[in-house]
């Protein structure tokens, strides 16, 4: 899984997250709400005990303090929509 901060803005952090596939972004939540989309691949993403299959185009915006999880059904790119408050380094620490 890579990584890597596209750009911010006064208000967002604009992150790119590489998935191999097979690979999973364990449960977790942020304080923040967040925006996800797919640009390309397959993601099964988890949330409030249900998954959902995201494929390329599909976007999702979770409030802050909601639980998900994210599993790559094939090697996908996805763009992910952080507070500007939020850190990069909690999102990497998900990972490892």
């Amino acid at each position: 899984m890579s990584i890597t901060v596209l750009f911010e803005t006064q208000t967002t952090k604009e992150i790119r997250i590489l998935f191999k596939k097979g690979q999973l972004m364990k449960k977790h939540q942020t304080k923040f709400p967040i925006t996800i989309e797919i640009v390309k691949g397959a993601i099964d993403f988890g949330v409030e005990n249900k998954t959902y299959n995201l494929t390329k185009g599909d976007l999702v915006s979770l409030k802050g303090g909601v639980p998900h999880d994210l599993f790559a059904v094939k090697k996908s790119i996805v763009r992910l929509t952080l507070s500007k408050l939020d850190t990069v380094d909690r999102v990497k620490n998900i990972v490892n």
